[in-house]
């Protein structure tokens, strides 16, 4: 398993001097990978090679690698071939993505290439489009998988598809990327631009959540906004965001106990192995607290999906065994201490056997 990376998308045939000042901003925040694309190209070859190695230049000196989103048609237009790729490494890329596929044997052809770009292929097909590829003995250390995006409202892919076209690619061990979308950037490849994310479900969700959720399905290794520019306070958030394990946001009750808030935001929580349709328990933090009081408090003890609950003075072995619903249910052993956010309780489904997650108060 590759380390979990962030990246951001800029459009050099769209935009001005903000793109650096933007590159800067992300770099500060643990960003570290650049979408470029060339689709919008309209100038000659010497116009685009001047304005793209300095962008790419500047950003190499931020520590980010930069993929270029190709097409034929570019090919064509700069007089370029899928044989020659020495431009594309002469403005400083470290990789192309293609945005319309091959043969197979053409793409496994072009891995090779001597100048050792990376080759990111389309994922956002569910067909067995990587293994034709690699049946041609591909030089897979180089090939790389990236999802579209989807500009226009309504047409980004569902959940259970993205899932099996990730899975194809997963399977190989190859990198994989897919797109996430800025709620204030206004700038893509396009005229259109309803955001840019890979997943519809994503389209109006903050920033950060769409992260959590990509990298918890565990089929993404780099999350890249797909619109330009990001707020810096979205910057900053995905920033600080955990790549690694869910970080779920709550809110905590007035009613809870002082053991109790450091049952809920002081610990690494881990799910029993052995796993129930009633709760999610995580039971390491009981034997370290067992001794401490924690008696029922004032709460309702009526629960619903999504509230976490912690085990009082009346339950026993139990007693401060932290809990998060996911069956309502009532029993007057346990105290209610928090609720997690609306917005992120499908991400419950990602807490599998053994899974680890945190709480973080809102």
């Amino acid at each position: 398993m590759t380390k979990r990376t962030l990246g951001v998308s800029v459009y050099p045939d769209h935009s001005n001097d903000e793109d650096k000042k933007y590159l800067a901003k992300a770099a500060k925040h643990g960003f570290s990978r650049i979408f470029m694309s060339m689709l919008e190209v309209s100038e000659g070859k010497e116009a685009v090679m001047a304005k793209y190695h300095d962008l790419i230049s500047y950003a190499k000196e931020l520590g980010f690698t930069t993929t270029l989103d190709v097409a034929p048609n570019i090919f064509d237009q700069l007089g370029i071939s899928y044989q020659d790729l020495s431009f594309f490494s002469e403005l400083g890329a470290d990789g192309i993505r293609l945005d319309e596929g091959f043969d197979g044997r053409q793409e496994a052809l072009i891995s090779y290439n001597p100048q050792q770009l990376n080759v990111e292929l389309n994922m956002s097909n569910d067909v067995d489009y990587l293994n034709n590829i690699l049946s041609y003995s591909a030089n897979e250390p180089f090939i790389f998988g990236c999802h579209n995006f989807y500009p226009q409202r309504g047409t980004g892919l569902p959940l259970e598809f993205f899932n099996s076209c990730s899975k194809r690619f997963k399977e190989h061990g190859i990198q994989t990327a897919a797109f996430i979308t800025s709620q204030s950037g206004t700038m893509g490849p396009w005229s259109i631009n309803d955001g840019l994310p890979t997943l519809e479900m994503h389209r109006d969700l903050p920033v950060e959540l769409q992260a959590k959720h990509l990298f918890a399905t565990n089929m993404i290794d780099c999350v890249i906004i797909g619109n330009a520019y990001a707020s810096d306070e979205e910057l900053e958030k995905l920033g600080n965001l955990n790549r690694y394990q869910i970080v779920f946001n709550v809110k905590i009750c007035d009613c809870i106990h002082d053991v109790e808030q450091q049952i809920l935001l002081d610990n690494q929580h881990v799910r029993r192995g052995d796993i129930t349709d009633l709760v999610i328990r995580s039971t390491e933090v009981r034997k370290k607290y067992g001794p401490e009081e924690n008696p029922k408090n004032g709460c309702s003890h009526e629960f619903k999906r999504g509230d976490i609950v912690i085990g009082n003075d009346e339950f026993g072995k139990y007693k401060n065994e932290l809990q998060i619903v996911l069956e309502a249910h009532s029993d007057e052993r346990k105290n209610k201490v928090a609720e997690i956010s609306d917005q992120e309780l499908f991400l419950l489904d990602y807490i599998t056997p053994w899974a680890k997650f945190k709480l973080e108060e809102i």
